[in-house]
């Protein structure tokens, strides 16, 4: 167990009931409270039985963790599910957020270029995951990671298991890197620093860029701009390639192509047999995928290629992917 976690498991009790840990619950000692909760007991034992954590010191965390009801209120109504393409875009691609990122890119220049020569990840894609994801590191999150994986594993059934795994997940984290797990802050969904990992991609993909030790996304620019390329690296990024492009479509029979996984499923030479076809000559031999958008003139076509479903990996989300392309190719200019 780390010394964060022993020394916060000394802080819940005062000086005098101390000595009495043994004979007294940590449930005696909270109201309302996490650690009341039938499907936390399971929990807390299993991180004893298979992670060798302390069970006091678990017990300790869930007595002062909270069940948010802002966090299901959000988790309810994500603005990928709510919003069409042209509500969306006027969130992520700004006038601001593109100014911010231009400013970002010119003050870790140096990063950026070695983070693209590295990983093979284009440093205007970086800087867009990090601009969408926080604005730039502005907007980390403001909830206790702890509070929000809690209400999510415990009180939000559709993804329980997801977010139990998660909470299993931060609390390796915390132990690994010396964190106090009470302290951390990000999304309502658990997601942390510039880049917003959830724990699990934490623990998988951040890197220590700047070479000091420590593989700090929360607060580290330089950390957190390697390991959002890292992340592009690890889930099959190609090199050069395209990302998305305009389509026209012909007749009906493109309607075909409109199905709802992100998977690539057809080449576009099959895609073409329906009426569907690239403005920017693409490779025939190439898998891609058929996207109708209501944008703000009108209704748009477009061909997601493998690059594009590689984004849809951090998000998954076939409008966060285009947030994310479109705001990179601003950053370009």
């Amino acid at each position: 167990m780390s010394k964060y976690l022993t020394r916060l498991f000394q802080a819940v009790w005062k000086p005098a009931v101390i000595g009495l840990a043994a004979s007294v619950s940590v449930a005696n000692l909270a109201n309302a409270n996490y650690l009341e909760h039938e499907a936390v007991k399971p929990f807390v034992l299993e991180m004893v039985e298979k992670h060798g954590f302390d069970q006091q010191e678990v017990e300790a965390l869930f007595a002062q963790a909270e069940k948010k009801q802002s966090i299901l209120d959000a988790i309810a109504r994500p603005a990928e599910k709510r919003l069409e393409w042209k509500g969306y875009r006027k969130i992520f691609v700004t006038e601001d957020r593109i100014n911010r990122g231009k400013a970002f890119m010119a003050k870790h220049a140096e990063t950026l270029a070695r983070a693209e020569k590295e990983f093979g990840v284009p440093k205007s894609i970086i800087v867009a995951i990090i601009g969408v994801e926080t604005r730039y590191g502005k907007n980390r999150g403001s909830y206790r990671v702890i509070d929000a994986l809690s209400t999510l594993a415990f009180d939000y059934p559709p993804r329980s298991k997801f977010f139990k795994s998660e909470l299993e997940q931060m609390l390796l984290l915390s132990r690994e890197q010396t964190f106090n797990p009470m302290e951390l802050k990000g999304s309502y969904a658990g997601a942390m620093g510039y880049g917003q990992f959830i724990s699990s991609s934490y623990r998988n993909f951040a890197v220590d860029f700047d070479g000091d030790g420590v593989a700090d996304i929360l607060n580290n620019p330089v950390d957190a701009i390697g390991s959002v390329a890292n992340y592009f690296k690890q889930h099959k990024w190609v090199e050069g390639q395209p990302v998305t492009g305009l389509a026209k479509v012909k007749g009906t029979d493109y309607e075909k192509a409109l199905y709802k996984s992100l998977k690539l499923k057809y080449t576009l030479e099959e895609l073409a047999q329906w009426g569907i076809y690239s403005e920017d000559g693409f490779e025939l031999s190439a898998k891609g995928k058929l996207l109708k958008l209501e944008g703000k003139n009108g209704t748009e076509y477009w061909i997601a290629l493998h690059n594009f479903y590689v984004i849809t990996r951090y998000n998954h989300s076939h409008l966060y992917a285009m947030a994310v392309y479109q705001l990179s190719e601003a950053l370009k200019n």
